[in-house]
């Protein structure tokens, strides 16, 4: 079944830390003068609409926290009692929220201690406990009444992330809410797309409440339009030696699927040329597999091989022998046109750091998070819980750009915010679509585009094309490259299926 693709309001959606939003946030009211009641109300009135919208029926019953979180979802629930619905608020926290927020109306208040029976008779549950601020794991009231969000079973709506994870950096240290829905304000939080937070979020829907605008982020994520910006079109006069030749260095004798699959990717994604080298074990298959492609014998392969190439990929199943390093190290030195290292490329680039110093050219790296901790010397849980340090440290120790594969995929460069790729499913998970993507990241640089942009554009139309093919955990690599002509070929603009003014950001539950 193919996926609907995520919806983007603008070309450039920023992806907060905890202390970005508060920097954010204050800016707007201390230095904009907005007023913090005119943010909570916007905020509240905001998340009425979507619940409204999503869950037309049923009582709804918020659960409020002593913070602003709290004040959020007590303008939710005055809201949605203005326009007709059963509400409740069940009150966790130690301070009550101010009364002034119900505008007069009688919200129903209900202690902490029947928390379950209130919870029990919801036709949806306002999760309105913790905020962004928020870390470690949740104590006393906050945790009981988790636990009786989590025991009931009722659909939950979260107010800016779901109680319980830290929203910088997406990790639940103790009880947490599952989500089905997620209205976070402004901006997505890093939290939200980091794993397990990410999961517990539900749908993703960011609103506008009123912000004052946001000069800058270190994130952002990578857009249709954004990737649609920095494609170039095809000239309708163009021939193959406009659209680029890519050489593609993969293959150790036995491993032709992965060159196949890189080749496959560079001309599904437009190459005008592909160029495969690999042992002449590898040839019969190679030219069978894929007779578009030109064959290049890699054992007896010139230090001229690169001649002619606008880019050069190396490393997917090309080894990790001797042989290989010196292999790695000709192609080195061979040429300027950029090129990218993937897979065993990247282990022998771990082996032998100094190799970075013979490569004056463009380079882009794509790491899995256990290549990544070879290069910068760390444990492959250390990547995993702080992938966006990683990147940026990795960007800058190997001065290139960086692609950390994972969910979500991270491409960093030194002084330039960190794209964050959300298109895709876990069917990607599958031994081969890293060979896939290298091919499509080859194509575009062969292209003319810049590192940074080849790389995220790359992610974004395979993330893509693995939503058209669909399949789910049947995808297979073969299925992501024939499905990138309509991945490339989708028009942009589609609106968010919520209908709502104000939706920033509407993005699929995880899959």
């Amino acid at each position: 079944m193919t996926h609907d693709p995520p919806f983007f309001a603008a070309p450039r959606v920023p992806v907060l830390t905890a202390d970005e939003m508060r920097r954010w946030d204050e800016h707007s009211i201390h230095t904009a003068g907005i007023p913090e009641r005119v943010l909570m109300e916007s905020a509240g009135r905001a998340a009425a609409s979507v619940i409204h919208h999503l869950y037309p029926d049923g009582r709804v019953v918020a659960a409020v926290g002593s913070g602003n979180n709290g004040g959020d979802a007590m303008v939710v629930v005055r809201t949605l009692r203005a326009w007709g619905r059963d509400v409740a608020a069940v009150q966790i926290g130690s301070r009550p929220s101010d009364p002034a927020l119900l505008h007069g109306w009688d919200v129903p208040s209900i202690p902490a201690e029947d928390a379950d029976e209130a919870f029990r008779t919801a036709g949806v549950i306002v999760d309105g406990l913790l905020g962004t601020g928020a870390s470690g794991a949740p104590r006393g009231a906050y945790a009981r009444a988790i636990e009786a969000i989590e025991r009931n079973g009722r659909p939950v709506v979260a107010l800016d992330g779901p109680s319980g994870v830290d929203l910088a950096t997406g990790a639940a240290e103790g009880v947490a809410v599952h989500a089905d829905v997620t209205v976070t304000f402004g901006a997505p939080k890093r939290g939200l797309l980091l794993f397990p937070g990410r999961e517990r979020a539900g749908r993703i829907v960011a609103v506008e409440i009123g912000f004052a605008p946001l000069e800058d982020a270190d994130a952002r994520l990578i857009t249709p339009s954004w990737a649609r910006g920095v494609l170039s079109p095809v000239p309708p006069n163009a021939h193959k030696g406009m659209m680029g030749k890519v050489s593609i260095v993969a293959g150790r004798r036995g491993m032709s699927g992965a060159a196949v699959l890189a080749g496959f990717g560079a001309l599904r994604a437009g190459a005008g040329m592909v160029s495969i080298v690999s042992p002449d074990a590898n040839r019969e298959i190679i030219q069978s597999s894929l007779p578009e492609a030109l064959y290049v014998d890699r054992d007896a392969l010139g230090p001229g091989f690169q001649s002619g190439s606008q880019a050069v990929v190396a490393g997917p199943g090309m080894g990790t022998d001797d042989e290989a390093l010196d292999l790695l190290g000709m192609i080195a030195r061979g040429s300027d046109v950029p090129l990218l290292l993937d897979a065993d490329a990247l282990t022998l680039l771990a082996r032998d750091p100094d190799l970075r110093d013979a490569i004056d050219r463009p380079l882009v790296l794509t790491p899995h998070p256990g290549e990544m901790g070879r290069l910068i010397e760390k444990t492959v849980q250390e990547i995993t819980a702080d992938p966006f340090g990683a990147a940026t440290e990795a960007a800058e120790r190997f001065r290139c750009t960086v692609l950390l594969k994972g969910n979500p995929s991270l491409v960093a460069s030194e002084g330039e915010p960190t794209l964050v790729n959300v298109a895709g499913h876990s069917g990607l998970a599958t031994g081969g679509n890293g060979d896939v993507l290298s091919g499509v990241i080859g194509a575009f640089l062969a292209l003319g585009m810049e590192p940074r942009d080849a790389a995220g554009a790359a992610l974004y139309y395979a993330g893509r094309a693995a939503e058209i093919a669909g399949r789910g955990r049947g995808l297979i690599p073969r299925d992501v490259a024939e499905a990138l002509p309509a991945a490339l070929e989708e028009e942009v603009g589609r609106g968010s299926a919520l209908g709502l003014p104000g939706i920033l950001l509407d993005l699929p539950a995880a899959r």
